[in-house]
């Protein structure tokens, strides 16, 4: 297997990890929850609660998490991730109690780091810099899967044999499905390595360094993670209460039903990305994606109760997160190069995990006092501060006239 095939292997293979990965860690809780609560005499506000703080310590690890892929290969972490992930869910399936399972939870947020999207791009940039781009497109299409595939598998799963067997079968799925092509992937990643220093050195196809001007590198850095952290403020508040916030908006019976066009749009969207975005520039497509959530807030704001309204605004909600996810891989690749992009990923994911940990609540707290309608408003507003943030680091890389 020559490095493309195996290029393009790892990118079909990680894409599957990251179904696991995101099904098993994150997306199965949200049909988990009550029967989580039940089990430990929670509310599911409660339990939701405790998810949030399991949240902001992922957050808090991030940046570290960044610095070791940098250091030590980001496929060989995926690889340690995929033990302890595994690991956690068996502790939280055999919990007998609140407390054991909160620090699980939370354990298993902080190992999330290791195997999710923040890992998984810099394992294809360190495979093949001149493709970064090109795979995490790829890889993000694949992986947009996740939630369609499980929301309804958790759910038949605890149907049939409860929450705790649920997470313990989700446990051997992270060691005989990731654990293996993590290590493969990491084997590829030396071979490569290996491979390339036989060859004569090349013309970089892509610039390993930044493209941002020196003395505004820091700046453009923080831009960029303020950017991305505003806007993940406001997709994570709607995800987070997608259907409440429909049915708060007027939109009655048909909220669940209209919520259901969120995961072909986000799909649809990266699929046509992959075909049609020649050579825009990712920080370009990244400003028209962040602008598409504050618009999609204003429509249901303004168009509630109308049915078109909630179509529109469900459809704008997924193409907007179906964007991002690309966009937060191939903005800092672009700006900042492949040197040091796994450092680069930890710190903005940091980040863009705090914000939305505590989204849903200031959400609720902002719709409490006032309304619905308020609340999108006002969301509405912190996601275009997220656009502003990436106009000004598109405004600096602008040539100047004399």
């Amino acid at each position: 297997m020559n490095d493309a095939h195996r290029s393009t292997a790892a990118t079909w293979l990680l894409g599957l990890t990251q179904i696991v990965g995101y099904g098993s860690l994150y997306y199965c809780y949200s049909i988990l929850a009550a029967d989580i609560a039940a089990s430990f005499g929670w509310t599911e506000a409660g339990f939701f609660g405790v998810f949030s703080i399991a949240l902001l310590c992922g957050a808090f690890v991030a940046p570290f998490v960044g610095r070791a892929i940098d250091r030590f290969g980001a496929a060989r972490l995926m690889s340690l991730g995929s033990v302890l992930s595994a690991l956690m869910l068996s502790v939280t399936a055999l919990a007998p109690g609140p407390m054991t399972f909160t620090a699980a939870l939370m354990v298993m947020q902080v190992v999330s780091c290791f195997v999710l999207y923040d890992a998984a791009f810099p394992a294809l940039v360190q495979m093949a810099p001149e493709n970064g781009r090109r795979r995490i497109v790829q890889l993000t299409l694949i992986a947009g899967f996740a939630s369609s595939l499980f929301w309804p598998l958790t759910s038949w799963i605890d149907h049939h044999v409860g929450w705790r067997m649920t997470l313990a079968i989700y446990a051997i799925a992270n060691l005989v499905i990731c654990l293996p092509i993590h290590m493969a992937v990491a084997r590829w990643t030396r071979q490569i390595v290996i491979d390339a220093r036989s060859r004569p050195p090349v013309a970089e196809a892509v610039p390993l360094h930044a493209s941002v001007p020196p003395d505004q590198l820091k700046k453009a850095m923080w831009l960029v993670t303020a950017g991305f952290a505003f806007s993940s403020l406001a997709l994570s508040a709607v995800l987070s209460q997608m259907v409440p916030l429909l049915q708060a908006l007027g939109f009655g019976a048909a909220s669940l039903a209209v919520s259901t066009l969120f995961g072909p749009a986000q799909v649809a969207v990266r699929l046509g990305n992959l075909v049609f975005s020649g050579g825009r520039h990712p920080l370009s497509v990244a400003m028209f994606a962040l602008s598409l959530l504050p618009l999609a807030l204003v429509v249901a704001a303004v168009g509630a109760p109308a049915f078109p309204a909630a179509v529109t605004f469900v459809i704008l909600v997924g193409l907007c997160s179906g964007l991002k996810s690309i966009v937060q891989g191939t903005v800092p690749l672009t700006l900042f190069g492949a040197q040091g992009f796994g450092s680069r990923l930890g710190l903005m994911a940091g980040f863009r995990y705090a914000s939305g940990a505590v989204a849903p609540f200031f959400f609720s707290l902002v719709s409490g006092s006032a309304n619905a309608a308020v609340a999108a408003i006002v969301f509405a507003f912190l996601g275009m501060m997220g656009v502003g943030a990436l106009w000004l680091v598109r405004r600096k890389l602008q040539p100047q006239p004399a």
